[in-house]
């Protein structure tokens, strides 16, 4: 008999298809919002579509944000305390949607996500990433209300941007081995739901990678379906651990090792050949994920990310050190080892 009880929180609305932006009007309606909306955005999609969703609303404020950082949530904080919104609206990729998403929980009001670039899952999850100096913090807080993606807008982004949310929704694999790995062995709390979901998600963009293509409705489609399958296995987990396991250790170490030099999408799905390597040896799986990602025009090596090797090495031996999360890398795997799998992987 189970007396525990989870409380999933899940959005609303997903309204998903070719010149939905023009619909977000009636889909805030659907949900009775009341108040004056805040629109929170950056410059870029602030100038591709801010027109379009103000028009919409009676009376809304805006405020543009130019870089995600905890004085960025403070400043919109701010902002909204003298605006006295009902709601927010997330406008743009993962800095306004991920600021607008802390600012919303700290102020007590909900907020709609309505994202121009498919470049990583945060547009559905409940969970902010927030860079502060050399490391980056995941920070738990409430999905959107209701998510409204624009096909016509996402096929338009940069190429690069795309790749790199296919790549993080592919390192979906190894995440999801590392949570079996960790339930097994330390009876971390496990939900199936959860981790099929999340493997679903890898599974389908492993499985249309050559029909994804740059300019195509078509493939944003495919993309967005996946990003928020996987925000939605990460709330019914209630936590990061279906998208996140060594992969996004690795990744991180990286953002403190080589700063500013990769995606942190690319980052996960070349470090999610490594792991895949780690977990299956030489069954092949993670030549797998590497031909995925090459097909997806992602990058399978060190030198792709514009990262040294030595940088790469760094990053997979101390990967371990930076999060209490149990995974394949637990008490860190030594450099011999570290460039024995690199090299075999060809990721150097």
């Amino acid at each position: 008999m189970f007396e525990k009880s989870t409380w999933i929180k899940l959005p609303r609305n997903v309204l998903v298809g070719h010149g939905v932006v023009d619909d977000l009007g009636t889909a805030v309606g659907e949900l009775y919002l009341t108040g004056r909306p805040l629109v929170v955005t950056s410059p870029t999609p602030n100038g591709i579509a801010g027109d379009r969703v103000r028009a919409q609303f009676e009376d809304p404020a805006t405020a543009v944000v130019d870089e995600a950082s905890f004085d960025a949530v403070e400043e919109l904080k701010a902002t909204a305390e003298a605006v006295d919104p009902g709601y927010l609206i997330a406008l743009g990729g993962g800095k306004p949607i991920d600021i607008a998403k802390m600012a919303a929980d700290h102020l007590d009001v909900g907020f709609v996500s309505v994202p121009t670039v498919a470049s990583h899952d945060g547009i559905v999850s409940g969970r902010s990433s927030i860079p502060e100096g050399d490391t980056r913090h995941s920070m738990a807080a409430d999905p959107p209300l209701a998510v409204v993606a624009d096909t016509e807008l996402l096929a338009e982004a940069p190429w690069r941007l795309t790749t790199a949310g296919c790549a993080d929704i592919i390192s979906n694999y190894t995440a999801v081995k590392d949570w079996r790995l960790a339930r097994r062995l330390r009876n971390v709390e496990y939900s199936e739901y959860a981790g099929a979901l999340s493997e679903m998600t890898a599974e389908l963009l492993v499985e249309n990678a050559d029909m994804i293509r740059p300019g195509l409705e078509e493939s944003s489609w495919v993309v967005v379906k996946a990003l928020v399958s996987s925000g939605v296995a990460m709330s019914i987990a209630g936590s990061s651990r279906p998208a996140s396991g060594a992969e996004h250790l690795i990744s991180h170490q990286l953002d403190r090792i080589a700063p500013g030099k990769a995606l942190h999408g690319h980052q996960v799905g070349v470090a999610s050949i490594l792991t895949e390597y780690l977990h299956g040896g030489e069954s092949g799986e993670w030549a797998a994920i590497r031909d995925a990602l090459g097909e997806l025009d992602a990058p399978t090596t060190a030198a792709e990310l514009g990262v040294d090797d030595e940088e790469l090495i760094a990053a997979l031996t101390s990967a371990h050190e930076i999060r209490d999360r149990y995974t394949i890398l637990q008490g860190g795997i030594n450099e011999e080892a570290a460039i024995e799998v690199a090299t075999a992987t060809g990721v150097i």
